[in-house]
C-alpha cells in the first residue's frame, strides 16, 4: 500500500509539473508576441540614455510639437518637462501640429563621431579654407568643434561619440 501511495504521489507530481509548464510556455509566448508587435514607450528625457538599445528598431515617444524646421519642414522638434528630440521626416510636417500633444513613432538612428570622422572633418575644413571657401573666423570654429569631439572622446575614454534621433514613421 505504501508503494501504491508513493506511485500515485510522484504521478500526481509529475501530471502537476507537465502541466504547469505547458501553461508557462503558452503565457511566456503570447507575452513575447505581444512585446514583438507593440513597440516600447521612451520617455523624452531618457531617449538619449536608453536609445542604444533600440538603435535601428521602432519606439514611440510622447512630446510637444514644439519646433517645425522653416526650411524644408522636414524635421520636428518634441519638447517635454524632461527634455527634447529632434524627429526627422521624409515629407513635410503640417505647420497644424505646432503646439499639439502627440505621440510619434519612429525608428531610432545612430549618428556616430570617431576619430575617422574627426579626420574627414579636418580635411574638408583645410580643403574649403584653402580653396579660399571658407573664412578664417568660420575655419578656426570648426577646428575647434573637431578638437572638442576629440576632447570628449578622451576624457569619456571612447572610441566614438553617438547623437540619436528618431526617423518619423507615424504619429497620433
Amino acid at each position: 500500500m505504501k508503494k501504491y501511495l508513493s506511485i500515485l504521489a510522484i504521478l500526481a507530481v509529475l501530471f502537476t509539473a507537465c502541466n504547469s509548464s505547458d501553461k508557462n510556455s503558452e503565457t511566456s509566448d503570447s507575452t513575447q508576441v505581444a512585446m514583438v508587435d507593440e513597440a516600447p514607450i521612451l520617455k523624452i528625457g531618457e531617449f538619449d540614455s536608453l536609445a542604444g538599445n533600440y538603435v535601428d528598431k521602432e519606439v514611440k515617444v510622447k512630446g510637444i510639437v514644439d519646433h517645425i524646421c522653416k526650411h524644408g519642414g522636414k524635421k520636428l522638434f518634441l519638447v517635454d518637462d524632461e527634455g527634447d528630440l529632434h524627429v526627422d521626416g521624409e515629407e513635410r510636417f503640417s505647420d497644424s501640429l505646432m503646439g499639439s500633444e502627440i505621440i510619434v513613432t519612429g525608428i531610432v538612428r545612430e549618428f556616430r563621431v570617431d576619430e575617422a570622422y574627426c579626420l574627414q572633418m579636418e580635411e574638408d575644413n583645410i580643403k574649403s579654407h584653402s580653396k579660399g571657401q571658407t573664412e578664417k573666423e568660420l575655419f578656426e570654429q570648426k577646428k575647434k568643434h573637431i578638437a572638442e569631439y576629440r576632447d570628449e572622446m578622451k576624457a569619456k575614454n571612447v572610441d566614438h561619440l553617438s547623437y540619436y534621433s528618431l526617423e518619423y514613421v507615424k504619429h497620433q
